[in-house]
């Protein structure tokens, strides 16, 4: 168990994610709640580094081939996980042809990003790596800020193949958005500021 869970002697409920402080982000996984700090600057940066590289070209097909929607902290709800939300996540629009209006959505996302920081490393490791395999999330990405390097992995039979690791200056194109290349340094930089 990751030091994040929280040991309610039950599975967690939506309740127990609403009774939540403002200052903290909490997810359901396997019954499990798991609860951290929300985000710091550096972390939000790169997230938003993440977003602002692939939305254009992708979400709104400036630059590139459209038909994903990419949303950066999407509340996700799934029979069996109350709610989850992956750092960045993405949808190909024609397995979800519009967007929720005011619902969580509930369909399980074709990409996942996770930024890694010192705080939730072994969390999104253990606990989330094996659930995004269990619920068939298609591609995951690990963005490291530190090391400055971004691993790509596909799902094949259940089971995680790493794809590339990637960084410093790289510009490349990484699956599921290899249409378009990515400079990396510009993850990097914005991060460090």
């Amino acid at each position: 168990m990751s030091s994040l869970a929280q040991k309610l002697g039950r599975p967690a409920t939506m309740a127990d994610l609403e009774a939540l402080p403002a200052n903290v982000k909490g997810e359901i996984i396997d019954g499990e709640l798991y609860v951290q700090p929300r985000p710091r600057s550096r972390h939000s940066t790169a997230e938003a580094t993440v977003v602002g590289g692939i939305f254009g070209p992708y979400d709104s097909g400036r630059g590139g081939p459209g038909g994903w929607w990419i949303l950066p902290e999407p509340g996700i709800e799934l029979s069996g996980s109350p709610e989850f939300s992956p750092d960045v996540a993405g949808w190909r629009r024609e397995c979800l042809a519009v967007l929720p209006a005011d619902e969580a959505i509930q369909v399980v996302p074709d990409w996942v990003c996770e930024v890694l920081s010192p705080s939730t490393r072994s969390y999104d490791f253990l606990v989330k790596r094996p659930f995004y395999a269990r619920i068939g999330v298609c591609w995951l990405w690990y963005v490291d800020v530190e090391a400055r390097a971004v691993t790509v992995s596909r799902l094949e039979n259940g089971k995680w193949v790493e794809l590339a690791v990637v960084g410093e200056d790289a510009v490349v194109g990484l699956e599921p958005f290899d249409a378009v290349e990515l400079a990396l340094s510009e993850w990097w930089r914005a991060s460090s500021s």
